[in-house]
């Protein structure tokens, strides 16, 4: 697995022209193919009059799924220089939508080149991006009377909690670098006075 990756900080669109034709460039996360693809549909659905709708998307921390569209563009003109950008920013989870309005000039392969993967990139830099992080979860649990206090001194310690539950006894969910395991146990033990129980759980990603 990858230790991190990278992902388009939210949805939005950027829009550019070149020699009169308009290129709106819609970016979104996506966590599966099926959530790139509706993506797709609905910008085609938004402008089911423009001359090109083409796409380009990575999903898996390991880019493991990368698919590209020129949607009726020159061979390789289009979805492709957009997928290159997407993968030269180390980018996953991502899709993006380059839509075409032609504006009667036309641009050459290497013009439609540079403008679909030079709309990904401007719209990368203007809707801003986010590292992702790789992290072991541990399930921590404590009796009601510790747990204020531990989730104070967790956050304290610049520790991601991410779930807090309320039953016989308190689980709080957290998330670990894996190189910080050892340490965090030490310190849960001293913290509680080896009153806290620990289980290591899987891996996830989340904001570095």
């Amino acid at each position: 697995m990858q230790d991190e990756y990278r992902t388009v900080a939210r949805a939005g669109v950027h829009e550019t022209e070149i020699n009169r034709s308009r290129f709106l460039c819609a970016l979104a996360p996506a966590a599966t193919e099926q959530d790139a693809q509706a993506f797709i549909a609905g910008v085609r659905k938004e402008h089911p009059d423009a001359t090109h709708n083409c796409w380009a998307y990575v999903i898996g921390a390991d880019a493991a799924v990368q698919k590209a569209s020129d949607d009726g563009e020159p061979g390789g003109t289009a979805g492709v220089p957009m997928l290159q950008m997407l993968l030269r920013r180390d980018m996953r989870y991502v899709v993006a939508v380059v839509t075409r309005y032609y504006g009667g000039v036309k641009l050459g392969a290497g013009g439609l080149i540079r403008a679909y993967g030079g709309a990904v990139g401007e719209a990368l830099d203007d809707l801003g991006t986010l590292t992702r992080r790789r992290f072991r979860l541990a399930t921590v649990t404590v009796d009601h009377q510790r747990a204020g206090k531990l989730q104070n001194d967790l956050r304290t310690a610049g520790r991601a909690v991410r779930d807090v539950h309320y039953g016989e006894a308190v689980t709080i969910e957290v998330g670990l670098p894996e190189a910080d395991v050892d340490t965090f146990r030490s310190w849960l033990a001293d913290a509680t006075a080896g009153s806290a129980g620990f289980e290591l759980g899987g891996e996830a990603y989340g904001d570095a």
